[in-house]
């Protein structure tokens, strides 16, 4: 039998690359967010955590970094408050838990890990889910804790210009991010995502992200909807997603990867491209996916210019990309 080797991938968004302003400080700064992320999560593969625990970890983390658009740091609506969605699938049983639209959960992945374990229900919506969040004693915080003065500048342009809904980062802003980045901030999909498996060869997905620059109040995207942004099982493969959000659920995204190799056959690669070059890509669908399959193969697959992405084994040192490597 084929010896699997534990390994979790993570992604921060995909977009286009400012390749005329990049410097190598710049890379540098995301590479080593998304490397030192990737450290503390294969801690947890070498010490035999299972794959649910790892990708839970690995989301905090880029919950918790504002370079990213998920949790601190994450976009305004347009009414100038935060949406914050998230979901994590356990490959093993089937079990999965998401919520959306909360505003107050300091780690919505946490929230939505412990639905997959203590409720009936799959996914929770705003005030139903913080109110299980707080019966939980999952950690709550002022609904300001997530905004950066760049964020919100951000929306303001957007109101100022008449720019509409901004996929993500997509507006300008006149006040310097937290740190320098790469990615074109017109054209970069912040969703946060890892999928893992571990020494027992299962599979785990989650996806967390704040939404989509001055998007109307209540709109809900991909990440939280299992088959659509996130999906595992560990007959085949677990997924996490970003992009454009609605068009990647009226491809169902994640679960087309898994039915392309479960009734076709196709190998992990064949199947991410399969979905996410062609399909997709027809479908006016922009940004990638990041996935692992039962055997421990990785697939870091995008059809943008670009994708924060990268990934660690229980032994050797993580790789971390953002171009076309």
């Amino acid at each position: 039998m084929k010896k699997i080797r534990p390994v979790v991938v993570i992604h921060g968004g995909a977009g286009v690359i400012s390749q005329s302003t990049l410097t190598q400080e710049q890379a540098e700064r995301y590479t080593q967010a998304l490397t030192e992320i990737l450290l503390k999560a294969q801690q947890l593969l070498k010490s035999g955590a299972t794959a649910i625990d790892v990708v839970t970890e690995a989301v905090i983390g880029l919950e918790n970094c504002p370079l990213f658009n998920a949790g601190y740091g994450a976009v305004f609506t347009h009414e100038g408050t935060h949406e914050l969605d998230a979901a994590i699938m356990d490959g093993a049983s089937l079990q999965a838990g998401a919520i959306t639209g909360v505003a107050q959960i300091k780690n919505p992945i946490i929230a939505a890990k412990k639905v997959l374990q203590e409720s009936e229900h799959v996914l929770l919506s705003g005030q139903g889910a913080e109110a299980f969040a707080r019966k939980h004693h999952i950690e709550m915080v002022d609904k300001d804790y997530f905004s950066t003065e760049f964020r919100r500048n951000q929306l303001h342009e957007a109101l100022k210009n008449n720019q509409g809904v901004v996929l993500d980062h997509s507006g300008k802003s006149s006040v310097p991010l937290p740190e320098l980045t790469p990615l074109d901030e017109k054209h970069k999909f912040g969703t946060v995502g890892a999928v893992a498996i571990d020494s027992e060869g299962n599979l785990a997905a989650a996806t967390s992200t704040g939404g989509m620059t001055n998007k109307q109040v209540g709109r809900i995207g991909d990440s939280p909807i299992i088959g659509a942004g996130t999906y595992a099982n560990n007959e085949s493969v677990a997924i996490s997603c970003t992009g454009t959000g609605e068009v990647f659920m009226r491809a169902v995204a994640a679960f087309d990867v898994h039915a392309l190799m479960t009734y076709k056959d196709y190998t992990l690669t064949q199947a991410t491209e399969e979905v996410v070059i062609s399909k997709l890509k027809s479908m006016g669908g922009e940004g990638g996916l990041i996935a692992v399959d039962k055997w421990g193969n990785i697939s870091l697959c995008f059809n943008s210019e670009g994708m924060y992405r990268g990934y660690a084994y229980d032994e050797g040192d993580p790789t971390a990309l953002i171009f076309g490597e």
